[in-house]
């Protein structure tokens, strides 16, 4: 059982944590950055195992965390429509000028790097984890990097990262692939862009964006159905929970990476704020991960950085912070029933559903 904090001392943690993200000494840096690492590709994991009950994932240090969660997303909403919240809007659009003018010519390279780099590793399917025999995949992927040097080539990256999604959804299963909607987001990004579309007048950034935040909200609650998986890492680096049980830790993440990642579908000031912290944390983790974990995260990392890039904007209004509860609760609704019934009528064939 998860041990209940008093507020005063839950509090404290959050603190601790936070501070990692807004002033980031190396310490608490490395340690939420650890948290953010794809634990399957450092630790076993058992994806057909049974997930930790709801009534324990949902005990007073969740709802503690997460009303400190929401109220942190509705500060920033109505700083955003502030004298201050234009002043950092200006300064972010200064400061990131050339990764803006720069944002496809960033994706591309950095996928080429990604690409290359897991033809030269072989044996893997997109991510460390999905393993293949199959010796022709390596040379797909090296010809998928190839594809990007020109524009009008780009279209065929793109599908071929919906056809490894494919092959390896059909080998591991959809439930496993749902870690990855980010790589669909990019694919589509790379046709729309090579061929100038601009699908239902939404920009391929933007989904790129709900992509990437749909993937980082589906991790998060891994981290609560799963945290045993982490348990490893953390008995190797005890220092990295901050004095915290590797429990509460993990539920602890798991707050903060769905809340920066639902910020990134939420208004512009916080969604890029959000990147920007994300950001941190995933070069904060290669540092603890090394190769493998620049390898596998390069791609998001690129989306994240184009997403703290964008200059797009929008009349924020303090309704906007007043809904705030509402679409988080919501959202942090749907994933929990997403993952916890989709993972019974997979694995358990809805012999039992969850009780909330």
């Amino acid at each position: 059982m998860v041990r209940v904090l008093a507020p005063r001392q839950l509090l404290r943690l959050a603190k601790r944590l936070l501070a990692g993200f807004i002033v980031p000494p190396s310490a608490l840096l490395m340690g939420t950055g650890s948290a953010q690492a794809h634990v399957k590709w450092f630790c076993a994991y058992d994806v057909a195992g049974e997930p930790r009950g709801l009534e324990q994932v949902l005990c007073s240090n969740f709802e503690w965390l997460t009303g400190l969660a929401i109220v942190c997303l509705m500060l920033g909403c109505l700083a955003e429509g502030t004298p201050l919240g234009g002043a950092l809007m200006n300064a972010l659009d200064r400061v990131t000028a050339r990764i803006r003018t720069d944002t496809e010519l960033l994706v591309r390279c950095t996928l080429g790097f990604f690409l290359v780099s897991v033809w030269e590793l072989g044996g893997i399917i997109l991510t460390p984890e999905l393993k293949t025999d199959a010796a022709w995949i390596p040379w797909l992927q090296l010809a998928m990097a190839a594809c990007l040097i020109a524009r009008r080539t780009m279209p065929l990256t793109g599908l071929g990262i919906v056809f490894l999604f494919s092959f390896a959804a059909a080998q591991y299963g959809l439930f496993h692939l749902a870690d990855y909607p980010v790589f669909l987001g990019v694919a589509i990004y790379l046709i729309c862009q090579g061929l100038r579309l601009k699908p239902f007048d939404v920009r391929p950034l933007d989904i790129v964006r709900w992509t990437a935040a749909v993937t980082l909200m589906w991790a998060s609650v891994e981290k609560w159905a799963y945290p045993q998986w982490t348990d490893p890492l953390l008995a190797a680096k005890p220092q990295m929970t901050m004095g915290a049980s590797p429990e509460l830790f993990m539920q602890a993440a798991g707050v903060i990476e769905f809340t920066l990642a639902f910020a990134l579908i939420w208004t512009p000031l916080v969604r890029r704020m959000s990147a920007i912290l994300l950001t941190a944390i995933f070069v904060s983790a290669v540092f603890e991960f090394g190769k493998v974990d620049a390898i596998g995260h390069s791609g998001i990392i690129v989306v994240l950085l184009a997403i703290a890039a964008d200059d797009v904007r929008s009349v924020v209004r303090v309704r906007d912070a007043a809904w705030a509860p509402a679409h988080f609760g919501g959202a942090l609704a749907i994933f929990l029933a997403l993952y916890y019934v989709g993972h019974e009528a997979l694995y358990a064939g809805l012999s039992g559903l969850p009780v909330i």
